[in-house]
């Protein structure tokens, strides 16, 4: 090709560079600099260049627009002077401050307003109770089901993130095993072994994001294979009967009593696979006795199926540990745990384990669902469980965790007399019961929001009508002040209902 015919054909290309999507094509013809300086500062002003951001390179830029390298230098001289940006050396050019944004006239939206209190636990909990009970700013949060965030273990987690990315080779960084890690597999069996008493094979074990997650795909499972209901207990967690809802499984409930669930109730029900919380059932606390664990094992060697959330059996304080249900009933026993109690949900990592008749299911309801969890944050936390760190976590939190129960136990007792404690020994709530009351304790929600404390109704995780009411108090995420604040204050609209 002549040279004449090179340059032609350049000229024809669309010049444009990918940086804020600029296309000289928009440029008067003669005002490229005006144009390009006038870009920068509507990016910038709209917040597609926020403070701190680095503007490419003016060799570079003027390559991408086709422009001369003077045009683009000019542009950045303007916004200099207009004290917008600023040369930092080798840092290049940098965005250093930005107009204030001309505020919008407000829109109205159906979900702008949060619900008010009462509105929130007037109706039969929906779908996104849970998200938008967290999204309201209260003084004393005592929703169950957190740790001791502040806890979470920020320098063990940065020196084994970066042992793993020093040493993970090129390949580490493309799409991994939908079952998980082999790592991670390896460690989680590892961690069971010393912490639950279950032997298991690192290839029996599935990565999935959290005890959600794995109800979930299991309920897609047990549909395909024309299973339309799994029983729970009553109480029982809300959380996991919406989880089996959302498939189309229905969720019969099973009386819980002192001793845990009521085999001979599940019998009653005729359904074949069951959900429970055996070793700290949630909400009550209570641990499946030992006449009842044979009873419900009877009744897995006949033909039923049990899902085993084993959700926070290490917090434990007053009490022996328990065998996990796996561990006896290998092939009855869907078993599943996380990391969310003992680090932090935002991680969205847990395990199941399952019946040989069921992995292969559930593996490839994993990978059609996310192609498997994140690999960085499987590695790094299958270091932290080799290492030993998680294991120093757990100490620190069980002291920190038990110090909080205390100080709940004395505040219920100062500020709430006459409620029953329940569930004391272990985990990171505690259930409270209140005799005698003539209200309902979704009223003593509501009322608590009112005045900034967050707390969960018992009635909530029920099916069948329970009496007394109650609540579900969370105290690991709490300080000992706002555990005492927090109370004080049921303690106070307590006594305006009664």
């Amino acid at each position: 090709m002549h040279r004449s015919d090179s340059e032609a054909s350049d000229r024809a290309k669309k010049p444009g560079a990918d940086f804020l999507q600029l296309n000289t094509d928009q440029a008067p013809v003669g005002g490229l600099t005006d144009w390009l300086a006038s870009q920068l500062r509507l990016a910038i002003s709209d917040g597609r260049l926020p403070v701190g951001s680095r503007l490419p390179a003016t060799r570079v830029l003027a390559a991408e627009l086709r422009v001369s390298r003077g045009v683009v230098t000019e542009a950045y001289q303007r916004l200099s002077e207009d004290g917008q940006v600023a040369g930092r050396g080798r840092n290049g050019t940098v965005v250093i401050a930005a107009p204030l944004p001309t505020p919008a006239p407000p829109r109205p939206h159906p979900t702008a307003e949060p619900p008010s209190p009462k509105a929130l636990f007037a109706a039969t909990p929906g779908a996104d109770v849970f998200d938008a009970l967290r999204a309201l700013p209260v003084r004393v949060d005592l929703s169950p089901g957190t740790p001791d965030l502040t806890a979470f273990p920020r320098t063990a987690w940065l020196r084994a993130e970066r042992s793993v990315l020093g040493g993970l080779a090129a390949s580490g960084f493309g799409y991994g095993d939908p079952r998980g890690s082999p790592e991670l597999r390896r460690a989680v069996a590892n961690w069971l072994a010393r912490n639950r008493g279950v032997r298991v094979d690192p290839d029996e074990v599935l990565i999935v994001a959290g005890t959600a997650q794995m109800l979930t795909l299991f309920a897609q499972v047990l549909r395909d294979e024309g299973i339309r209901e799994v029983a729970v207990e009553d109480p029982g967690s809300l959380g996991a009967r919406q989880h089996l809802n959302s498939r189309q499984v229905d969720t019969p409930p099973v009386p819980v009593d002192a001793e845990g669930v009521r085999v001979d109730e599940l019998r009653a029900t005729g359904a074949h696979v069951v959900l429970l919380t055996p070793a700290h059932q949630f909400p009550t606390g209570v641990v499946l006795g030992g006449v009842r664990r044979g009873e419900l094992m009877r009744w897995a060697v006949e033909g039923g199926l049990i899902i085993e959330d084993d959700y926070d059996a290490e917090h434990r304080y007053d009490r022996p540990p328990v065998p996990a249900l796996r561990s006896m009933l290998p092939e009855h026993v869907v078993y599943a745990g996380s990391v969310s109690k003992l680090l932090a949900p935002a991680l969205r990592v847990g395990w199941v384990l399952a019946p040989p008749k069921y992995r292969d299911a559930l593996v490839e309801a994993k990978r059609y669902a996310d192609l498997g969890n994140a690999v960085l944050p499987q590695l790094v936390l299958a270091r932290l469980m080799e290492s030993g760190e998680l294991e120093r976590h757990l100490r620190l939190l069980r002291g920190r965790h038990r110090r909080r129960r205390d100080t709940m136990i004395e505040a219920i007792a100062k500020h709430l007399p006459g409620s029953v404690v329940h569930g004391a020994a272990a985990g990171l709530h505690l259930m409270i019961t209140l005799d005698g009351a003539e209200f309902t304790d979704t009223d003593l929600a509501a009322a608590a929001l009112a005045e900034g404390v967050k707390v969960q109704p018992l009635s909530w995780h029920t099916q069948n009508p329970h009496s007394p009411p109650g609540l579900v108090l969370g105290y690991a995420a709490r300080t000992p002040t706002d555990i005492d604040e927090g109370v004080a204050t049921l303690g106070n609209v307590l006594r305006r209902l009664a």
